[in-house]
């Protein structure tokens, strides 16, 4: 009778215990020249530690590979060879190329990762501190080295080719987009379905949050760090913004900024912004810059033709495009900051 009672007491004490409580897990550090911030919603703290553990060592990884600035990368070995000789590129690097190629043809080349000669001019990798503004000459000298159609992909021999030397791939418009996408597989291997991603501009939602889907915020791209103008509730979704406020410099009451137009060499003028909404990070990443070079215009009637893509647009005018699949989704805050 007494061990009945014991072990009924016992029984109630475990029954009476709180079982652990689902809570956010945050890691944040730097990776592919952005900050890389991860959060799961989660219970178990040190298998989210350890997932979080893989997707940074797989962000330092595919920079070795995509890298323009760490020796011995796939990309700086194709650029070295341009004109000369195919060279053996990853799976990886071919497989962003692919991806790269349908985005140039779906933008009518606005977006283009051969972009590389013209980076090289305007300096934004290297923050342009003395805010250069390239030649007129010299931009044209080197728009001919611009064009993704050059770019030979072999995948059998498992090499890629730029074939006019003096051409340059550059993967600032795509690339972190690959690794969300590479992140979002290794956080699912490992059993998380509730997890936020976030590179730079790109992010990715899986799941919900304390059983809702992640609200995001979407820049202001005149106002304030950190202020958003707009709300928008996702689950298992990709968010990717690209504007013209983040590596950008104003001289004499010009705003000279890093998405360059690969048609005229020029900042792009049409939009403050583009966030694409989509389920392929790789596709958002890409899709954000072009959108953007085609102008508002141009660039929401690509959205409204292309399946799953939904996006919001900020024109240089300052005013907001919604496509037709996020009508009555996003919540405006408030009109965007209008300046300069």
């Amino acid at each position: 009778m007494r061990t009945s009672i014991v072990l009924a007491a016992a029984l109630a004490v475990a029954c009476s215990a709180p079982s652990p409580q689902r809570h956010l897990v945050e890691r944040a550090g730097a990776a592919m020249g952005s900050d890389l911030r991860l959060t799961a919603w989660t219970i178990d703290d040190a298998a989210a530690q350890t997932a979080f553990d893989a997707v940074f060592r797989e962000f330092d990884r595919l920079d070795a590979l995509m890298s323009v600035w760490r020796p011995g990368s796939d990309v700086l070995r194709i650029n070295d060879a341009a004109g000369v000789r195919p060279v053996a590129a990853s799976a990886e690097v071919r497989e962003v190329l692919r991806t790269a190629r349908q985005i140039s043809e779906w933008t009518d080349g606005k977006f283009d990762v051969t972009f590389g000669p013209l980076a090289d001019l305007w300096k934004f990798d290297q923050q342009n501190e003395d805010r250069t503004v390239p030649a007129d000459e010299a931009i044209h000298r080197t728009l001919p080295l611009v064009d993704y159609r050059q770019i030979e992909i072999d995948d059998r021999a498992g090499t890629a080719f730029l074939r006019r030397a003096g051409m340059r791939l550059h993967f600032g418009g795509i690339g972190k987009g690959y690794a969300v996408e590479r992140a979002v597989e290794i956080l699912r291997r490992a059993g998380f379905a509730d997890f936020m991603i976030q590179a730079g501009g790109d992010l990715y939602v899986g799941g919900r949050k304390d059983r809702r889907p992640w609200r995001l915020g979407i820049n202001d791209p005149r106002g304030p760090d950190g202020k958003s103008f707009a709300t928008l509730d996702l689950t298992d979704s990709t968010f990717s913004t690209s504007g013209d406020y983040a590596r950008s410099f104003i001289k004499d009451g010009v705003r000279y900024h890093h998405i360059i137009d690969p048609s005229t060499g020029q900042p792009a003028r049409g939009c403050r912004s583009v966030t694409i909404v989509t389920n392929r990070p790789t596709i958002a990443d890409g899709l954000s810059t072009g959108v953007f070079l085609l102008g508002p215009e141009a660039g929401m009637a690509l959205i409204e033709r292309l399946p799953e893509v939904e996006g919001v647009i900020v024109s240089s005018n300052n005013e907001v495009l919604i496509s037709s699949g996020l009508k009555g989704k996003v919540t405006l805050i408030a009109p965007p900051t209008d300046a300069p």
